[in-house]
């Protein structure tokens, strides 16, 4: 895969806390709890003074909260953004919670369905109009999933602006991936929405989303914010590294060696960039096996040059030939081998 370089420009109905707790009309919000009974020891006295029980909340009308009769419109927003595991455990809660989240279970059929027309997988040719067709299905049964989905397939048609409508209903439902190709939208735009972009991918980030937090992390890099802080988007890489992002794994190796918005550590920069490496990046298997030739390590310099030259690194291939005259011919057959059988680590891309 081709990388681009450090750093470079992007190229690529949240809902507040249901209020369960009900206060009754006139009274001091204070007054819908119950004090819990105090305990007091009299100084002249051993016995123990207790006030009056404390009712039980179940039989406070105030503390009881009954989720099965939580509006099914409500139940599906909730769930909106759920994967099919979780969305079998939250059907199993209740027979209305069931009830309530069969349209979103019908989505998931429709959203697998989209999926192998989309890759050709499962059995059946690729077909782009019959996969953005289940993925409409879908999103129309309340699937944020399917919304996302449905966005990329308008976005790869050339069709951007129906793409942004489908992101921003996944990401006002609260999913993260819908926010983050939102806010890659915004800043693609032309002209592009900073303010905005940077918004939802803060949304997303403190989710957890890694790309989200790859891209915020460009955004405070490129200096998109004004008063931008270095150590804020070096903060944003290691996270996103953390959670498996390649390219932020490489980013945070140039911020550890650099000294930018991290304290300075070769250690540090030799491990993220090997990490980097190990799962693919053509540009960090290139300088790390320049890292291993200068230690000495022959060997396996060859096997990550041979890589990074297969991956499209042209400057690789000439240092790499030159080590292949410093070995013997067992050795250089046997780096080659080890770069033949080598096989990149999962990531999140």
């Amino acid at each position: 895969m081709k990388q681009k370089t450090w750093p470079c420009k992007s190229d690529s109905l949240h809902f507040s806390a249901l209020p369960f707790l009900r206060k009754p009309n006139g009274d001091s919000p204070s007054s819908a709890f119950t004090k819990p009974a105090k305990t007091h020891l009299s100084f002249f006295n051993s016995a123990r003074r207790t006030d009056p029980p404390v009712t039980s909340p179940s039989a406070s009308p105030y503390l009881s909260s009954d989720f099965s009769a939580l509006p099914y419109d409500v139940i599906s927003r909730i769930a909106a953004s759920f994967s099919m595991p979780n969305l079998m455990a939250a059907s199993l809660v209740c027979r209305a919670w069931a009830d309530a989240l069969k349209p979103l279970r019908e989505a998931m059929v429709f959203l697998k369905w989209g999926k192998r027309f989309k890759h050709g997988r499962g059995g059946v040719k690729a077909n782009l109009s019959k996969a953005l067709d289940s993925f409409l299905k879908g999103a129309a049964r309340g699937s944020t999933l399917a919304m996302v989905d449905a966005g990329l397939i308008y976005w790869e048609m050339g069709k951007r602006e129906e793409g942004i409508l489908w992101y921003r209903r996944a990401a006002e439902l609260g999913d993260p991936a819908g926010q983050c190709n939102l806010a890659i939208s915004c800043l693609q735009a032309n002209p592009s929405n900073t303010k905005e972009a940077l918004e939802w991918l803060y949304r997303a980030s403190f989710t957890g989303h890694v790309r989200a937090q790859y891209q915020l992390a460009l955004c405070l890099h490129q200096g998109r914010v004004t008063g931008q802080s270095l150590q804020e988007a070096a903060r944003w890489y290691l996270r996103a590294a953390e959670g498996g992002y390649v390219r932020a794994m490489y980013n945070t190796s140039l911020c550890y060696l650099m000294g930018e918005g991290l304290v300075q550590s070769h250690r540090q920069a030799r491990k993220w960039m090997k990490r980097a490496a190990d799962h693919g990046h053509s540009k960090a298997q290139f300088e790390h096996g320049l890292g291993l030739f200068s230690e000495g390590d022959m060997m396996k310099a060859v096997v990550y040059l041979e890589l990074a030259t297969r991956a499209g690194e042209r400057a690789a291939a000439h240092v790499k030939n030159v080590i292949l005259q410093q070995l013997s011919a067992t050795s250089r057959d046997r780096a080659i081998l080890l770069a033949d059988t080598w096989r990149a680590l999962p990531s999140s891309r």
